[in-house]
């Protein structure tokens, strides 16, 4: 029996009864992994230090020795794929090739001739996976019959497209799983990805003891390809959720995201606009069509299919459509209910229309329960009672195409989306729009400021830095979301609460909303973190009414109530964020505007998307091909060449920290030279004197000939302005890198960033100051001068501060500099100058979820 994806040395096996285990043999950390009982594997426990999510590299033999077949050479292949990802004309292409053939040497031949013949054979080789067809769909409405086509590839054949690569086969999980990890009392359960949920426990639970889930993720939404809207597309995206997250949503390789269907778009008839029956026709078109995509996989619903997967184990696999990735629109279509102004609008319970700013428990639709709603609608005699009794649980009198696939709860699939509701909703079409209010209601001065205490903010990697923001109309969820992250930190000295009460409230309310929204957006949960991702939710929810003039009642503020019931059903947001999906909407309108003569648009759209989805698998195939060629050209002993530890990782992500742009050797008097006027290198010299006559004593390292270190003026040291920093993220447990610059001209301005240091007592934040490695006998050591940032102030913080959520931190005097070694520092860190008192700095903890945790962390100690 395997165990896939999980990866453990040594496991304490658990017998599936309740016996319990000695406790002497759990440790602190310790994980615990229960399978479903139709696996028929064991509940094991294995210590923190061996449980990896992620299969050992295994140095097997390719898949394919020519995988640029049915192209005759690889040369031909390559020169096909740029001419593909470049989009090239037939005129280019051709001027191209006849470039290749005037300057064709080598072994390597080159034979193709024009740009008919790289069609055919990127015709040929799509051949490889499960390709697009085109079927007319037929609905009635008014006395008519209305066609419209629907391009789709079979849902259950492109799954099994994945399922027979071997590439993939390892990463599969077919058994739902439950883990836990032990908190020096009990096991506390953790959630990420789909099969630690309950969602995919319970389709198990419901499918016959032999058979396996294969989950499906769709996602569906309208999308301009042209800049002026007159042009769209409506794609159906998939991704299997038994592949973990990194290979899901991934939108460049197998496995990840892909086109699986094309909706037909209905031109507005302006006769027909907004009428009921209208608007119910325009959704039995939507689940018409769809239903082509789902036949095949409704069809094995019922009966499970025997397939021998890539890793040569035949599976009978089960389909189950575990999660709806939409907005709330598209999600309104899904479940076939009223919207906006139904009487009750949410997808997923029975909210009534009024109640949607109120912050309370409803009943859950179901199912079931839609289906007997239009069942006996349809029994009455008139249609004014039909329409009656539809209307009083907001759905329409269209049967749901997800009903005909069994196991299949369209609202319970149906799933939060963080883009759409917080990003670009909450936080974009409201709270963001109300903070610009009171802005403005405060004049252009607090407008310059705004934009002045931005553009102050210390650059993060993956952040977006805002120069100004007032004036600028923002439009991407992503730069929605970091401007939200920043909005506190930047406004917490204009809305003050005797400047501005109302702006105060708002910006409180905000802090609550960016705490819950970061709850959510963690990569693993706990008991712990749903809990407190409830409370903020709750809090939000509590000051946002009565304390704002603004209408709440809306569905976006509603939804969030289903933030965390959504993740313990089905794991972290990210596996049914719509985020990965929409970043596919640039590719296909890059295709259009590219590729297509602007007519008839779909089916050539799709037709080079399939050469993309091969090319792209070639490429995977190739590079895996050069790999094991690369591999075996290496020196047996040693494999220098690689630079791979045991577990396939580069050797660098072992290493905690690691200096690097050198900047050369340094005297102690040149450095005093070039710095003296900066109090922190006083007495430069002699403090790294002293931190090193008592750092290698403590570390059991030996004082050259046994005597104290006094180092000279013209001794020299080795500086640095770069620092690589990896640890373990207290969200996830994996590793995480920071890249931390120590620059006096990084990109032409000066950039000195923050850090957090390890002490036995406990962590303070710092800036960096100096980077540099010391020669001591035959031992390099890397260090770095910093100035810390630890004024004990746990008497003097602020009530503004604990509104707002921020952690301050107040720098010693400069002279106070200290030498560390950068092993000792835990990760970098974002500090925001305070402009209201000089010195003082709120730590920036939005800037991901690991630093969110650990400031959470700080905040929660008792003062001291």
């Amino acid at each position: 029996m395997t165990q896939p994806y999980l990866t453990f040395t040594r496991p304490i096996l658990l017998p599936t009864s309740p016996i319990l285990v000695p406790m002497s043999l759990i440790l602190l950390d310790d994980i615990k992994v229960e399978y479903h009982p139709h696996s028929q594997i064991s509940s094991t426990v294995h210590h923190f230090s061996e449980f990896t999510r992620s299969r050992m590299t295994e140095h097997t033999v390719p898949r394919n020795n020519t995988p640029w077949e049915p192209f005759r050479t690889r040369l031909d292949f390559e020169i096909a794929e740029i001419a593909l990802e470049a989009a090239m004309t037939k005129d280019q292409t051709n001027r191209l090739l006849d470039l290749v053939h005037r300057s064709a040497s080598g072994n390597d031949k080159f034979t193709l001739q024009n740009h008919d013949e790289v069609r055919s054979l990127w015709d040929l080789a799509s051949q490889r996976y499960t390709r697009f067809q085109n079927d007319t769909v037929s609905v009635p409405f008014d006395s008519e019959v209305h066609e419209f086509e629907m391009h789709y590839r079979p849902l259950w054949d492109w799954g099994l497209d994945l399922l027979r690569d071997k590439y993939l086969a390892p990463h599969f999980v077919f058994d739902a799983q439950r883990l836990s990890k032990f908190d020096g009392e009990r096991f506390v359960r953790f959630i990420d990805e789909p099969w630690t949920a309950d969602a995919f426990w319970n389709a198990q639970s419901q499918l016959p003891s032999d058979a396996k889930p294969l989950a499906y993720i769709l996602y569906a939404d309208k999308s301009k390809l042209s800049s002026f809207g007159t042009q769209k597309g409506y794609p159906i995206i998939a991704r299997i959720a038994n592949l973990p997250v990194h290979i899901r949503n991934n939108n460049t390789a197998l496995g990840g995201g892909c086109v699986v269907g094309w909706l037909p778009i209905i031109v507005e008839n302006q006769e027909h606009a907004k009428k009921k029956n209208y608007v119910d026709f325009k959704n039995a078109v939507w689940h018409t069509s769809f239903y082509q995509l789902l036949a095949s996989v409704a069809q094995h619903s019922n009966t499970g299919y025997w397939f021998e997967c890539g890793d040569g184990i035949k599976r009978r696999l089960w389909p189950v459509i575990l999660i709806l990735s939409a907005d709330y629109e598209e999600q309104c279509i899904m479940a076939l209910i009223r919207g906006l102004k139904g009487k009750f609008p949410c997808p997923v319970c029975l909210v009534p229309q009024d109640e949607q700013s109120v912050l309370a428990t409803h009943e859950f639709r179901t199912r079931h329960q839609s289906e007997d709603v239009l069942r006996t609608a349809r029994l009455k005699p008139s249609e004014k009672e039909k329409e009656a009794h539809l209307k009083a649980f907001s759905l329409r009198n269209v049967e749901n195409v997800f009903s005909r696939v069994r196991h299949v709860d369209v609202h319970r699939a149906l799933s939060f989306d963080r883009l759409h509701t917080n990003e670009e909703g909450l936080w974009g079409d409201h709270l963001w729009k109300e903070v610009k209010f009171w802005i403005s209601d405060l004049g252009r001065d607090a407008a310059v400021k705004l934009d002045k205490n931005f553009d102050g903010l210390p650059r993060w990697p993956d952040l977006t830095h805002f120069s100004s923001v007032i004036a600028v109309d923002f439009t991407d969820g992503t730069v929605l979301g970091d401007l939200s992250k920043m909005i506190v930190f930047a406004a917490q000295d204009i809305f003050t609460s005797s400047r501005c009460k109302l702006g105060h409230l708002l910006l409180r309310c905000i802090r609550h909303y960016i705490e819950f929204d970061i709850y959510a957006s963690l990569e693993v949960h706990t008991e712990h973190t749903i809990a407190a991702g409830r409370l903020a939710v709750q809090k939000f929810s509590e000051i946002m009414a009565p304390e704002t003039l603004k209408n709440w009642n809306f569905p976006k503020k509603h939804l969030v109530s289903h933030i965390f019931d959504d993740i313990i059903s089905k794991g972290a947001t990210r596996n049914y964020s719509t985020k990965p999906n929409k970043k596919m909407h640039g590719s296909l309108r890059k295709i259009y505007l590219q590729r297509t003569n602007f007519k008839n648009v779909a089916s050539q759209i799709l037709h080079y998307d399939e050469w993309l989805l091969t090319s792209t698998s070639m490429r995977t195939e190739l590079d895996e091909l050069d790999e094991y060629y690369k591999r075996n050209t290496c020196d047996p002993e040693t494999h220098e060449a690689l630079d791979l530890d045991d577990t396939g990782e580069p050797e660098s992500t072992t290493i905690h920290a690691h200096l690097g742009s050198r900047q050369g050797n340094h005297s102690f008097s040149d450095i005093m030279l070039s710095h003296g006027t900066d109090r922190a290198f006083t007495n430069f010299r002699m403090k790294l004197n002293g931190f090193l006559n008592g750092f290698l004593p403590q570390h059991n390292i030996p004082l050259p000939d046994g005597k104290c270190i006094h180092l000279r003026a013209e001794d020299m040291i080795t500086v640095f302005h770069f620092l690589r920093v990896n640890y373990e993220s207290i969200v996830d447990w994996r590793l995480h890198r920071d890249l931390l610059r120590c620059n006096p001209k990084f990109y032409g301005l000066p950039r000195y960033d923050c850090v957090i240091v390890k002490t036995a007592d406990k962590p303070f934040f710092a800036r960096l100051v100096y980077m540099f490695s010391c020669l001591i006998g035959n031992t390099d050591f890397p260090l770095a001068l910093i100035h810390p940032y630890d004024v004990g102030i746990a008497s003097s913080r602020r009530r503004r501060d604990n509104d707002m959520g921020l952690w301050r931190v107040r720098a010693k005097p400069r002279i106070s500099s200290e030498i560390i070694s950068v092993q000792s520092i835990i990760r970098g860190a974002a500090l925001a100058n305070d402009p209201e008192t000089d010195g003082d700095y709120f730590v920036i903890h939005t800037v991901d979820t690991d630093m969110f945790l650990r400031v959470k962390a700080l905040q929660d100690q008792p003062s001291t």
